[in-house]
């Protein structure tokens, strides 16, 4: 059985995440969504808030799960079974630090292989922070996220 883990901020979950889960679901038995919990960074929803919008959105798979983590990567990784690190390539400047991480990952853990998917073209230019400001400035971003995130992202920025 072929497992991998999606890790992830989440921060919020973007029809772009959505859109690597659903690519990724047919290449492995088995799914993780893994969002991290790192205490250097002021989130905008806390880790539960995130872990329940995804559970929200994803889609319904006995291959799929959501569940929190902290540490390093391929420590979670190697104490779950999974064999794989999914992750995202937008654009030449995700590949660069995907590249040195997935690098070091390797270093660190020689067995867990990293895997990069592509998201399409009209996910290409969105991150969440993006998603955010543009938010904050009252613009409109339902093509980039679910409408129940949508929804909490402007109630919760709305109060900042």
């Amino acid at each position: 059985m072929v497992s991998a883990l999606y890790p992830g901020s989440f921060d919020p979950v973007t029809h772009g995440h959505l859109d690597l889960v659903e690519r990724a679901l047919p290449l492995f038995d088995h799914l993780t969504v893994a969002v991290g919990v790192n205490t250097q960074k002021q989130p905008t929803f806390s880790t539960e808030e995130r872990v329940e919008m995804l559970r929200e959105v994803l889609p319904v798979s006995d291959k799929l799960e959501v569940v929190t983590f902290s540490g390093l990567v391929v420590d979670f990784c190697r104490a779950r079974g999974i064999g794989a690190i999914l992750r995202g390539l937008r654009t030449v400047s995700d590949f660069e630090a995907e590249y040195q991480m997935a690098l070091t990952n390797r270093h660190l853990a020689p067995q867990i292989e990293s895997v990069f998917v592509m998201p399409s073209a009209q996910y290409s230019y969105v991150s969440s922070s993006l998603i955010r400001e543009i938010v904050r400035n009252g613009g409109d971003v339902s093509s980039f996220l679910p409408a129940p995130v949508e929804q909490r992202l402007r109630e919760r920025l709305s109060r900042d």
